[in-house]
């Protein structure tokens, strides 16, 4: 395997930030979707769905399942058990696309992540998604993670 140079692990960085994101709001948020405003009692949910424990090790191990197949070109399938760990894989699909292929009224802007987060992560259309690379994805997840209010976690300080 070649080692991974800078710009590809920035990028890397970027989009694990993006889908720990939209992991946290599909949990936790109704409104706000980008926290443009202060954060008010009637932006949370009153049932929280998913567990943010499993997050974002399903999201580091997508990201870097994305870095292989395109090194090497592979065809594969990341199964996930559906239950806790659903927003997770639904933020990941939605940052590449897929999601908002086969939902089209989940469109990859402020509403579309505000309708995102509104709806039920345990739709069971996500236990067992495709993984694949979305051709305008590094450009729209570089915008939007620099657009999101979460403090970042270098992935080069995780020990794999």
């Amino acid at each position: 395997m070649s080692p991974i140079d800078q710009a590809q692990l920035d990028l890397m960085q970027c989009y694990w930030i993006a889908a720990n994101y939209l992991t946290v709001g599909q949990i936790y948020l109704q409104n706000n979707p980008l926290l443009q405003e202060p954060l008010r009692p009637e932006h949370i949910k009153p049932r929280l769905l998913g567990h943010w424990g499993t997050s974002p090790g399903l999201n580091f191990i997508y990201v870097h399942l994305n870095r292989l197949i395109q090194e090497y070109d592979v065809n594969m399938l990341y199964l996930a058990g559906p239950g806790h760990g659903g927003p997770a894989i639904l933020a990941n699909v939605y940052l590449e696309g897929t999601y908002s292929e086969v939902y089209p009224e989940i469109t990859a802007d402020s509403e579309g992540m505000r309708r995102l987060f509104r709806q039920s992560p345990h739709r069971g259309e996500c236990q067992a998604m495709p993984v694949f690379p979305h051709p305008a994805l590094s450009m729209k997840v570089e915008n939007l993670a620099m657009s999101l209010p979460m403090p970042s976690v270098p992935l080069s300080t995780i020990q794999t």
